[in-house]
């Protein structure tokens, strides 16, 4: 086969796949949200944002990435550093960390519905230090910082795998003789970890990062589990307008602006966590 074309034969494959199952129900998506009966118009985005849950479940996404996405990160990057460092027992170690991975959102927030719902671990467990006297009822609309916690703990036990999987190759890529020598030269483990990781580790963070944010601006079920209504997001809005309310335009609406949201945030990390071009280790 001719070396020219052979390359594009290769991809042809994946081209096709991603053809058929994104590029042609993106298309879809966009046509169903910019126009109605009356042809191409922004009645469906209009009738989005001027819903009165629309900036509230914005505000809770926000606030939820807000604080998820930073603690996985602090979180896998001393996991990956240890990770790293260990001689026996490495792999035990990843694989019981990386279990998360095998259990799905809902499964997630089932499991920790488990802890705090009225006759669960927590309450279980408070009863029997005699802290209460009747099972609390964490998960209402009277406690919603507690909702809104323990939201987030189950997001961050559950997604932080993702990150660690990632750092833990990219630190896998690092020679081991800078280290060596910044060890010859008398640099501590703290400052080794701020010369050496943090910069060379920088195209797994872009990676890392820019897909737990992604994730984070659509996560659904593990709300659904935990908080129901009382915890509005913006892809519970969209999973409502598109079978709830029966209304495929402004369900489409609400993607494309959650998806807009998702690149404003991608371009920010790439601009932030920017390589230098033919930079290499």
């Amino acid at each position: 086969m001719n070396a020219r074309i052979l390359p594009y034969v290769l991809i042809l494959p994946v081209t096709l796949f991603l053809g058929v199952f994104f590029v042609y129900p993106f298309v879809l998506v966009a046509q169903q949200a910019f126009s109605t009966g009356a042809g191409l118009t922004m009645d469906n985005f209009r009738e989005v944002v001027g819903y009165w849950k629309f900036p509230i479940s914005l505000k809770n996404t926000l606030l939820l990435a807000a604080l998820v996405v930073p603690v996985q990160l602090a979180l896998s990057l001393l996991m990956a550093t240890m990770v790293s460092r260990m001689n026996r027992g490495r792999d035990m170690v990843l694989y019981i960390w990386t279990i998360p991975l095998g259990i799905s959102d809902l499964a997630a927030g089932i499991i920790w519905l488990a802890i705090f719902d009225q006759s669960g671990f927590l309450n279980s467990m408070m009863s029997g230090l005699g802290l209460v006297d009747r099972p609390v009822n964490f998960l209402s609309y009277q406690h919603p910082g507690i909702v809104f916690a323990a939201i987030a703990l189950a997001e961050i036990w559950r997604a932080t795998a993702i990150m660690l999987v990632i750092l833990v190759a990219g630190i896998g890529l690092i020679p081991r003789e800078y280290y060596e020598a910044a060890e010859v030269f008398g640099a501590s483990r703290w400052k080794q970890f701020l010369r050496i990781t943090l910069p060379l580790l920088r195209p797994s963070l872009q990676t890392a990062l820019i897909l737990r944010v992604v994730l984070a601006f659509e996560v659904f079920a593990v709300v659904a589990a935990l908080g129901g209504t009382l915890f509005p997001v913006l892809m519970g809005e969209i999973y409502s307008y598109q079978f709830s309310l029966q209304n495929n335009g402004a369900a489409a609406a609400l993607a494309l602006i959650v998806l807009a949201i998702s690149i404003a945030f991608t371009l920010i990390i790439l601009r932030v966590l920017r390589v230098p071009k033919g930079a290499s280790i």
